[in-house]
């Protein structure tokens, strides 16, 4: 077979598999893939640096498939390149415990680098993973010696723009002239609706490069010698991020639904499958077909881009030598051993003045940022407010890579995705910054980072009605109970400074998911350690902050900023012959994690008299508190006064505390 029929066999083999993987689940969209398919052997053969049997070789290049839903495609290429996915998992596509799920996941399919599917996503993450890339080599690369010098291929679709992080994000990557992304978009003009021009019709190309980018239009996806030449064109500008415009034709080949939104999202039938296979040459009466010719083919290029890794360990073996100090550096971040330095840095607040917790945590971030050159971070252009600034470090910028300090702009949900991305790098600790209320815009790259179980660290300020003046609009109420139900995702809100503290060591060392810190703009007293338990348990999510002599009567519980009015109330109570526990619960989701007996320890089953007092959303606290309990919380949104005003109408003052606890206990009795 000539090797030009081969390459189209080999095209046309992952259009086929396609059609027949979506058909055999009865579900998927088969279009995008078979349109694509020269695409992703020109990547897959030609273009990129990857090794099938190493899929975390760290100089690799990284492909992200933004349009998720067409993920057959990269199943495809996956699977013929030599990764450990089978015929039999291709077979399984979108079946229970299958490893070929109906959008890409991290963690379960061996060479996906992100979980992508909702649109816009994986387009903001690869501006991360080019981030994480420039400041690493900017750190770590020498003359001679480019240890990291990978490029990030990302395929993004008509619904991918027209989502408006994508716009966030392009804009970013713009401005930092990222020249290490080269993305594709697939114009196919096909939504599930019908055409695009629905809807959407602008130029996307000049928007684009108006935003900074290098800008290249292809009119055909099938001109293979076009793709190369525009992919060559692309690696060559490294002042700016690619865009290359392809125009496909969705479900290509298929007779009856080429060009049609019934190629979209649907399988195409057994009868439009076979005239598929006619068309291509292949047996309609055989399913799942790959020709030995095929099969080699790409397993070779796989064996050969897997070659770039070996050239890759002979450089830094011999980086290594030359110079030893960074290259244990980077050996012990990315394997998770860091230097103890940073722990015992961690400051510690003795008879301070009352502190607000943003505060408490932007001198803890400068404390340790000299003992962790992975901990980067910034926020959406309030930081000032949320005191995230690197003091010793300069920002990140097109003129400096080694940059510590990010200027996300206001871009809330981009930054949450840049972030995925940095995350992926699994060498940075990446946080990024805003106010709590704004965690609304980030709600889907937050939850894809607790689907992915990713570290990815976010400092949400200004967390209660506390804020005051700026009124119902930037007040969270109903925030924190969202941000809790999320899995995988660790919500801490420190009752002060010391507990700020702790939840940073929290925070750096916690792999298994994102970390939310909520933080309050108000001052708060520096709770005496001397006097009550340490703020070290912060660690176990919820702790007896301070207890009665005997048996108490009523468990008092609060997170944050109301920690305080307990204490006090406690106090009071006590005058009354009350004895109340105090608990101080900063974060849920760490203590459901502790064995039941020290559950037990803090909750005693024989004490259902419990209050719990919080700053938001009654949601969610009866679960502590029992059917014997009672809940001080808000469940509406606040008003626009002076944060005192603001908590003494809403009832967190100690006088409430106290006539609600008596109350509980005088109905126990």
């Amino acid at each position: 077979m000539e090797n030009k029929n081969l390459i189209q066999k080999s095209i046309d083999t992952v259009r086929v598999l396609a059609a027949d993987a979506v058909q055999k689940a009865n579900s998927g969209h088969p279009g995008t893939p078979m349109s694509l398919a020269p695409l992703g052997h020109v990547l897959w053969s030609q273009v990129m640096h990857y090794n099938p049997e190493n899929p975390d070789w760290a100089n690799r290049d990284r492909f992200v498939l933004s349009c998720g839903h067409a993920c057959m495609l990269q199943y495809s290429f996956l699977h013929l390149t030599g990764y450990k996915i089978t015929l039999d998992d291709i077979k399984n596509f979108r079946q229970l415990h299958s490893i070929t799920p109906g959008h890409p996941e991290y963690g379960m399919t061996p060479g996906i680098e992100v979980t992508t599917g909702p649109l816009g996503q994986g387009f903001a993450n690869g501006v991360g993973m080019g981030i994480a890339q420039q400041y690493m080599a900017a750190r770590y690369n020498k003359k001679d010696y480019s240890i990291f010098d990978y490029k990030i291929y990302t395929i993004c679709s008509d619904g991918d723009l027209m989502e408006g992080v994508t716009a966030e994000a392009a804009s970013l990557a713009g401005h930092l002239g990222l020249g290490n992304l080269i993305y594709f978009y697939d114009s196919n003009q096909i939504t599930i609706e019908g055409g695009t021009d629905l809807a959407f019709d602008e130029d996307v190309s000049k928007r684009f490069e108006s935003y900074g980018w290098h800008v290249q239009n292809l009119p055909d996806i099938n001109d293979l010698d076009a793709l190369s030449e525009a992919i060559k064109n692309a690696q060559q500008e490294t002042g700016k991020p690619s865009l290359i415009k392809v125009r496909s034709h969705i479900g290509y080949g298929s007779p009856n639904k080429e060009n049609t939104a019934e190629a979209h999202g649907s399988p195409l039938g057994k009868d439009e499958i076979r005239l598929v296979k006619e068309k291509f040459g292949f047996d309609p009466d055989k399913d799942f077909d790959i020709s030995s010719e095929v099969s080699n083919f790409y397993l070779e290029a796989g064996r050969k881009s897997a070659e770039n890794e070996q050239k890759w360990n002979e450089l830094y073996e011999n980086y290594k030598r030359a110079y030893p100090e960074l290259a244990t550096e980077y050996e012990n971040i990315i394997s998770g051993k860091f230097s103890e330095e940073w722990k015992e840095k961690l400051p510690v607040f003795d008879d301070e003045k009352p502190v607000a917790t943003r505060k408490a945590s932007g001198k803890v971030l400068n404390a340790i940022a000299e003992y962790l050159p992975q901990l980067v971070g910034g926020s959406a252009d309030l930081s000032p407010s949320t005191n995230t600034v690197l003091e010793a470090f300069e920002s990140f910028s097109p003129k400096n890579r080694d940059g510590r300090n990010f200027h996300f702009g206001i871009r809330e949900h981009a930054m949450g995705a840049v972030l995925n991305g940095m995350v992926l790098s699994k060498y940075l600790i990446p946080y990024g910054a805003t106010f709590l209320i704004f965690s609304d815009y980030m709600r889907p790259p937050l939850r894809l980072a607790s689907i992915m179980k990713i570290r990815q660290i976010m400092v949400f300020t200004h967390d209660s009605i506390g804020l005051g003046e700026d009124g119902t609009t930037h007040q969270p109420v109903e925030q924190l109970i969202g941000l809790r139900s999320v899995p995988n995702m660790t919500v801490i809100r420190p009752a002060d400074a010391n507990e700020t503290a702790h939840a940073w060591h929290v925070a750096i060392e916690h792999t298994d998911g994102p970390v939310a810190l909520a933080l309050t703009r108000q001052e708060l007293p520096v709770i005496d350690q001397k006097k009550f338990a340490s703020a070290e348990n912060l660690e176990k999510g919820a702790y007896i902050l301070s207890d009665s002599e005997g048996q108490p009567d009523v468990i008092l519980m609060a997170s944050g900023s109301e920690v305080q009015l307990i204490l006090k109330a406690q106090e009071e109570l006590k005058k009354n012959n009350i004895s109340a526990r105090v608990v101080s619960m900063p974060s849920w989701n760490l203590f459901d994690q502790q064995n039941d007996e020290y559950k037990e320890k803090v909750f005693p089953k024989a004490i259902r008299t419990r209050l719990a007092v919080e700053a938001g959303s009654t949601i969610g606290w009866m679960k502590y508190t029992t059917d014997g309990g009672d809940v001080i919380g808000i469940d509406r949104f606040g008003e626009s006064a002076p944060a005192d005003e603001l908590f003494k109408e809403f009832g967190f003052t100690v006088e409430n505390v106290v006539k609600k606890a008596t109350a509980l206990v005088s109905g126990n009795k």
